[in-house]
């Protein structure tokens, strides 16, 4: 089986992707290569930083590298936290006070209506400096009153999703999988990459 590296420090996002691709691609998390994730982010936009960052490590790398840049979009905060999403406040602050902190942000838009937010993953695949592959995928909803559940990770606990009507910590990992804004980038990517790597 072939493998693949993905360029994230972040485990939860490894064991996501590593459930999507299972059975046809084996993914291995950079931590694993010895490489030192040592990449610094200075896009404008989550597909310029994808771009960037799988560039760099598969020219470090005998291996194919996929790199995403996924981030919460709010629209009555302008867009905020968009690609400063895992530094927002401060990189240090952990995400449950993040989530207070935005709740806080959102007291004067109390109805649904006005709380829109999404979701939104760009992913890349590039091996030895050049780009084989992109997607971008998105998932809508709004943020939620208060913060509810005890799954996923980030900002999951404050993201209600409509169609479920359930934050996406209340959402188990399968149903959570079927349809994030990571797995509907990754989605698009897969359909490019898997026929070219089994094939080689």
């Amino acid at each position: 089986m072939k493998t693949i590296i993905f360029a994230t420090g972040n485990n939860n996002k490894v064991l996501e992707l590593q459930s999507m691709f299972k059975g046809t691609i084996k993914v291995k998390a950079l931590a694993e290569t010895g490489v030192t994730a040592d990449f610094e982010e200075t896009g404008s936009s989550f597909l310029e930083n994808s771009i960037q960052k799988a560039l760099y490590y598969s020219r470090k790398l005998s291996f194919p590298v996929l790199a995403d840049d996924s981030g919460l979009e709010i629209d009555p905060l302008n867009g905020e936290p968009g690609i400063y999403s895992a530094r927002y406040f401060d990189a240090e602050m952990p995400y449950s006070e993040r989530c207070t902190r935005i709740l806080e942000k959102l007291s004067a838009f109390p109805n649904p209506e006005n709380r829109t937010a999404r979701f939104r993953c760009a992913a890349v695949c590039a091996i030895n400096g050049e780009v084989i592959a992109s997607g971008e995928g998105v998932v809508e909803g709004y943020i939620a009153l208060h913060a509810a559940g005890q799954g996923g990770f980030g900002y999951d606990p404050i993201f209600y999703y409509p169609p479920f009507h359930r934050t996406f910590s209340e959402l188990t990992a399968e149903e959570k999988n079927r349809i994030s804004h990571r797995k509907r980038a990754f989605e698009v990517l897969a359909g490019q990459i898997i026929p070219r790597l089994t094939a080689d």
